[in-house]
């Protein structure tokens, strides 16, 4: 019987896109993949186009399909959900509705061998673990900041405290880092927190339930990180990535999800804008499906855009429309090409990026949009708001030498200065050389015989060793022999 991965996701955009992306990479290599989440929050979690229950496709020689967990509070009214409830909400109905799902599984014919989740759904290993189901996670973030974490809940007396926050943290592979460089759920303040306590457990999973730790990003970006946390770990430690759309063809802002047909009309008008632009001229613009900078901060952003004197390309989610003053409104209702802008609630980001006249990024620092931009070979200004996304900040402006960081709260000139020193300062033409190393290093990475196809390689004949659980594989073969053989991938 082919070997059946179960993928469980956390409900947010940033979260499923790369698991989904991982599925197809896995199902194209025969095997048989299903994705799974609770579905009411999917529903209240800006998901854009999630597939129906129970849809399935067919991905190079294996098939991907979307089935999602009982949820009993699924009244079907679609409210949206705050991401704390939504956390509160999952971790409650999702342990149970997993091993119900996994016995369905079997009772179809197609027991699950192999489950792989993602940031914070911890509970999902456990399950899987205690039904004897041998398990991966898929780390979204970057290595590095697995590694703080690891180190973290390791020895917390390296980190600062709220007694003395000026202790520099110092950890192998890593540069020295300030307190307003770590992520939030390593912060005295964040730590104890539902997300703290959530991704301890997941972290703590390495240790108890994981044979695998799948990342998304590539060993030449992240080499020390990497060499040194596998030093303090058994698992195995496999950057897999970029993890991109076909084609480097996927959401706006690393929270958004692959190209809808009801938004094909806003790509073809993006990509079209952009056509009319001149190379390397436009500042593209997007802050992810989460981060709401609010009215004063978005009056910055606008300011400095409209300072720059250049074409910009602005993703403005549909909550935050009223929040950008009219003055730029206006400067972007102009005719053709002579508009000073575009603003759009959605856009294609990995045909943005990859545009010619695309001239830098500037970003919310989310792991997912900076993955899109190395691999794309564009300058960034960074602007970090919560989570990993302020050392993911220092690591693109530092390590990777790809772009800037705006100070904040920003002002209009600051933005104005930062947007200037990577397209057109003193510095531009450096930064941009170390953005298309970068790209050659990603595409290298993915390419055949390239470090994260040999890693991913690596993981599919280790799942194909894998074999299901002698109970669940014999309750599959008591139902085929009694009702015939069952085909998994056409059910």
């Amino acid at each position: 019987m082919e070997p059946h991965v179960l993928l469980v996701s956390f409900p947010m955009q940033g979260h499923v896109n790369p698991l989904l992306r991982l599925g197809r990479r896995l199902a194209a290599t025969g095997l048989l993949v299903t994705f799974t989440t609770v579905r009411l929050a999917a529903a209240g979690g800006r998901l854009r186009d999630v597939p129906e229950d129970g849809a399935c496709a067919d991905v190079g020689l294996g098939r991907l399909r979307f089935e999602y967990l009982r949820d009993d509070d699924d009244d079907g009214d679609g409210d949206e959900l705050s991401p704390n409830d939504m956390l509160s909400h999952v971790t409650a109905v999702g342990p149970s509705a997993l091993a119900e799902f996994i016995d369905g599984q079997a009772d179809a014919g197609r027991p699950v061998t192999y489950v792989v989740n993602n940031i914070f759904v911890p509970w999902a290993l456990d399950v899987a673990a205690g039904m004897g189901i041998p398990c991966a996670m898929l780390w979204i973030q970057p290595c590095s900041v697995l590694s703080i974490y690891y180190h973290f809940y390791e020895s917390p007396e390296a980190f600062p405290t709220a007694a003395d926050p000026d202790v520099p943290v110092e950890l192998p592979g890593l540069p020295v880092m300030a307190m307003d460089e770590l992520p939030f759920m390593v912060r005295p303040e964040y730590a104890q927190c539902l997300w703290g306590d959530t991704l301890r457990a997941q972290v703590g999973a390495i240790k108890r339930t994981v044979s695998w730790v799948l990342v998304n990003s590539f060993y030449e970006l992240e080499r020390s990180a990497v060499d040194a946390l596998r030093v303090h770990t058994t698992v195995k430690l496999a950057p897999i990535g970029p993890l991109l759309e076909h084609g480097h063809d996927n959401g706006g802002g690393d929270d958004d999800a692959p190209a809808p047909a009801l938004g094909a009309e806003d790509n073809d008008r993006c990509v079209a804008w952009l056509d009319a632009q001149p190379p390397r001229s436009v500042v593209y613009v997007a802050f992810g499906s989460l981060v709401n900078i609010g009215r004063d901060e978005t009056a910055a952003v606008a300011e400095g855009l409209v300072a720059t004197g250049r074409p910009f390309l602005w993703v403005v989610r549909d909550d935050s429309r009223d929040l950008v003053p009219e003055a730029v409104l206006a400067a972007c209702r102009g005719a053709g090409g002579d508009k000073a802008g575009k603003i759009t609630a959605w856009c294609p980001q990995g045909r943005v990026l990859a545009h010619g006249a695309v001239g830098c990024f500037v970003t919310h620092c989310g792991w997912n949009s900076i993955m899109e931009a190395l691999a794309a070979g564009v300058p960034v200004v960074g602007y970090p708001w919560w989570s990993d996304q302020f050392a993911n900040a220092k690591f693109l402006v530092e390590d990777y030498k790809v772009g800037v960081r705006l100070p904040a709260p920003v002002t209009g000139g600051e933005f104005r200065a930062c947007v200037d020193r990577v397209m057109s300062g003193p510095e531009a033409a450096v930064i941009r050389k170390r953005a298309m190393h970068w790209k050659h290093e990603a595409a290298a990475a993915v390419a055949d015989g390239g470090s994260s196809d040999r890693s991913l390689q690596d993981f599919v004949d280790h799942v194909r060793r894998s074999k299901a659980p002698k109970e669940l594989a014999r309750l599959a073969q008591d139902i085929q022999n009694k009702n015939g053989p069952v085909n998994p991938v056409l059910v």
